[in-house]
């Protein structure tokens, strides 16, 4: 009995480890990612890049998340493929920030989406290693969530209201702030033992926080 005891500690010993070992990996690779974007950012708001080229960066980047980067992420390969994806998405950014900086409080609008989506994801995550609940519950909420929000973005493309467009962003925060909370818990749980994707799917809900923030100030700005 002892001796079966001591085998079960061991085990979950190991596998606390190996949680604690990718949530680690994960950070630490979100972190570079995100630097990485920010100079790719910087990069292109120096270029003067144009919207179009956010648009072309964010299909490029979609591509590249969902045929390449599942392909490659057990593998040394998976690296360069989510560097390449986060910084074409931080190059699309660019001109986004750009656009925002021209409002007269522009520079107030992107430090407040900055620091919101700082506050938001730190807070979220926080809660989620330290509670260590099981937050797969919400996948039905998530998806039907983001049906309803593809057909509402269609719906606005068409109608052109600022109200909706409010709602969408809103929308799009509660929706991204859940799947931080599933990522992470799932992380925490054994569930997610692929760091690389780990951090691609915090990193797009971060990139889609701040989008959706920096429209909502954008709009209630009143210059737009």
């Amino acid at each position: 009995m002892a001796s079966r005891d001591y085998r079960t500690a061991s085990v979950a010993s190991l596998s606390a480890m190996e949680t604690n070992k990718v949530l680690k990996n994960t950070y630490l690779l979100l972190s570079a990612t995100l630097g990485f974007s920010a100079v790719m950012a910087a990069l292109s708001m120096s270029m003067g890049m144009p919207f179009g080229a956010y648009m072309i960066c964010l299909i490029a980047s979609m591509v590249l998340g969902m045929f390449v980067l599942p392909r490659t992420a057990n593998s040394g390969a998976g690296l360069g493929v989510i560097f390449l994806v986060t910084g074409l998405l931080g190059f699309g950014l660019g001109p986004v920030i750009s656009m925002y900086l021209t409002l007269s409080n522009g520079a107030q609008v992107v430090t407040t989406a900055l620091g919101g989506t700082a506050v938001m994801f730190l807070g979220l995550s926080a809660y989620a290693v330290s509670s260590k609940r099981d937050f797969s519950f919400m996948g039905g909420f998530v998806t039907v969530g983001f049906f309803v929000v593809i057909g509402a973005m269609i719906a606005n493309v068409f109608m052109q209201l600022p109200l909706l467009s409010l709602g969408l962003s809103v929308g799009v925060i509660l929706l991204m702030s859940a799947l931080i909370l599933m990522q992470t818990g799932a992380i925490i749980r054994g569930g997610e033992t692929n760091y690389i994707m780990a951090t691609y799917s915090l990193y797009l809900s971060i990139f889609n926080i701040f989008i959706s923030l920096l429209q909502i100030l954008g709009l209630s700005s009143g210059d737009d």
